[in-house]
């Protein structure tokens, strides 16, 4: 894999705190440490995100949001801004620790379109009627920051995975995802 510059978040967790985490005592590092051992190392990743602009109107007031999907499988959690991030909130990485994005366009508009009819939903079903999404995806790739802890031997290597960003350890399918990007 070679290294390639690439856009990314800034991180909100350092190596330091990063590693902490994974040390720190809890349910999944307990688990971890019977599964296989201890934590061997940590490494940063980046995982690829298109940015979308979705407009929709809720009752009477129209909506717009941005949100980034995961260009791998579309598995992640969307995330959601303001506004497309900009300089101040990236920075330009060399890095070889990223996939390369798999998801079609197609695919990634379905999953989309379906994530957010999710989100409008939670927000109260009764307010909705007939929702027609307007999505627009916008030129810039951004690649999230995540933090990996591999644990156990060289024969039965485990992953946990941390937001960078979000300052929260992931589940099993941001650990899926990683997992097989690894043994790819």
């Amino acid at each position: 894999m070679e290294t390639t510059s690439i856009r990314s978040l800034r991180p909100n967790v350092t190596r330091d705190e990063a590693l902490r985490t994974f040390h720190a005592p809890s349910v999944a590092f307990i688990l971890c440490k019977l599964r296989g051992g201890r934590l061997l190392r940590i490494a940063e990743a980046y995982i690829p995100f298109h940015l979308y602009r979705v407009r929709y109107r809720l009752g009477a007031s129209p909506r717009s949001h941005i949100f980034a999907l995961d260009a791998l499988d579309g598995s992640l959690d969307l995330f959601e801004f303001g506004a497309p991030p900009g300089d101040g909130e990236t920075m330009l990485i060399a890095t070889r620790n990223r996939p390369v994005p798999r998801l079609s366009p197609d695919h990634a508009a379905q999953l989309l379109r379906e994530k957010v009819l999710r989100l409008i939903f939670q927000h109260g079903f009764f307010k909705v009627r007939a929702v027609q999404l307007e999505i627009e995806r916008l030129p810039d790739e951004i690649h999230l920051p995540y933090w990996l802890g591999f644990y156990g031997t060289s024969r039965n290597l485990r992953c946990r995975v941390m937001d960078a960003v979000r300052r929260r350890m992931e589940g099993a399918r941001a650990t899926a995802l990683f997992e097989q990007w690894l043994m790819a």
